[in-house]
């Protein structure tokens, strides 16, 4: 589903998310079978899908609501983040590419009252709809997460680090 998270306004529209003025980014919340896709998985779309060096914006689209985040609910995910962020951040720096550090927040999501609220009808499955133009300025760099086992927390048991371990081929 989309929608806005880790903001102040409670249940924003797509008006006042637009207006800066609700703290609130456009976001997606992703609901999986970890059976059949892990977390790493994810976290190599999420980094592999958008600049995140680019702060307050993607490409032309500026301001808060553009900006790259990743909200954890336990400390598994913190680190998950954590050390995909240092990983992709490395590559990023060794290909050259990027606009500098990754400005990607990552915040626990209890810091907010609710961390995702879903945007209105109309942007649900939006490229999916009669008539919508495809139009992203999310611009991605072309530069592959390292492997999982490169990046894994070290302090990761080897079963919690079996149960993130990709599902999917990485590369």
């Amino acid at each position: 589903a989309v929608g806005y998270a880790a903001g102040f306004t409670p249940n924003p529209t797509y008006e006042e998310v637009s207006s800066g003025r609700t703290g609130s980014t456009e976001a997606v919340q992703i609901v999986f079978d970890p059976e059949k896709i892990s977390t790493a998985d994810i976290l190599r779309w999420f980094w592999e899908s958008h600049d995140p060096t680019q702060g307050m914006g993607q490409g032309n689209d500026r301001g808060t609501m553009y900006r790259s985040g990743l909200y954890y609910f336990d400390d598994e995910q913190r680190k998950l983040f954590e050390a995909s962020k240092a990983a992709y951040h490395e590559a990023l720096r060794d290909a050259g590419r990027g606009w500098g550090n990754v400005t990607t927040e990552i915040r626990a999501a209890v810091d907010y009252d609710q961390v995702f609220y879903y945007a209105e009808d109309y942007h649900q499955q939006y490229l999916a709809k009669p008539g919508s133009r495809p139009y992203c300025s999310a611009q991605p760099q072309e530069v592959s997460l390292p492997p999982y086992a490169e990046w894994a927390p070290a302090d990761f048991s080897e079963e919690v680090r079996d149960h993130h371990a990709p599902k999917l081929p990485e590369g």
